[in-house]
This record gives C-alpha cells, sequence and structure tokens, in this order.
C-alpha cells in the first residue's frame, strides 16, 4: 500500500467519524475540494441522513464526482 492509499483511508474514516458525529466545520476541512467518488459521495450522504443533520447533507450534496 502506498502513503497516498493509507492517507486517503485515514482520511475517509474521519470524515466518516466527523458526519457521525455531526461536526460541520471538520467536514467541510476534510472535504476539501477534491472530488469523491459517486459511491463514496452516495455513503456519505446516508450517514449524514441516519443522523438528520441537513447542513452536512447539503455539503455533500453539493460536492462534484469524481469521472
Amino acid at each position: 500500500m502506498t502513503m497516498k492509499n493509507e492517507r486517503g483511508i485515514a482520511n475517509f474514516s474521519a470524515l466518516k467519524t466527523s458526519i457521525a458525529n455531526g461536526e460541520e466545520q471538520s467536514v467541510k476541512e476534510l472535504l476539501g475540494n477534491q472530488p469523491l467518488l459517486d459511491i463514496e459521495k452516495s455513503y456519505l450522504i446516508d450517514l449524514a441522513k441516519l443522523n438528520n443533520n441537513n447542513a452536512i447533507i447539503k455539503l455533500l450534496e453539493a460536492m462534484p464526482v469524481k469521472k
């Protein structure tokens, strides 16, 4: 596994935790400007919906999808 993949996995894990905890500012910081894969975006939106956090749902829905 390359260092790039390890950071990607750690970042995604931190993003999931921030969403589950309702930490909107952390979610913004972790998302940055990088596009998400469609499956990642869908999963994270579903996670945010479980917590009924509309602010985070809107952030995720606005994220670009990697093609």
